[in-house]
């Protein structure tokens, strides 16, 4: 089963945030623009199988609106490239991938001591 911590940061990793894509913070993307829900699926690891969680982004910009001790930066860039980095405590994750108008998928692995996972993100506009 997945350490409380790592599960926390997988979850806002495909939260969809990130080691910022270039530019993403630079220009609005109102055709990403918007609330998405995203699928978190663990394909290799001790993690939970799936997770899904509620994501919003806004000028290019992802957020999450859950627990704040998770911080995440990242963002999409004009043509839907997604970026994502998240740390919660002694956890870790990456995300990357892309948007279209109305969904979206990309690839995640994360680590938390001694665990480590990895695997898909789909995400879909709300």
């Amino acid at each position: 089963m997945l350490h409380k911590s790592l599960r926390h940061t997988l979850l806002a990793t495909l939260v969809l945030s990130a080691t910022a894509v270039p530019g993403a913070a630079r220009s609005s993307q109102p055709g990403f623009d918007g609330r998405w829900s995203v699928l978190i699926i663990t394909d290799a690891g001790s993690c939970d199988r799936s997770y899904r969680y509620g994501v919003v982004v806004s000028r290019g910009r992802i957020s999450y609106a859950g627990d704040s001790s998770v911080m995440i930066s990242g963002g999409v860039d004009p043509r839907g490239r997604v970026s994502v980095s998240l740390r919660y405590g002694q956890s870790a994750a990456q995300g990357s991938g892309r948007l279209s108008g109305s969904d979206g998928g990309g690839r995640w692995q994360g680590a938390s001591s001694g665990a480590r996972c990895s695997g898909r993100w789909l995400a879909e506009r709300r």
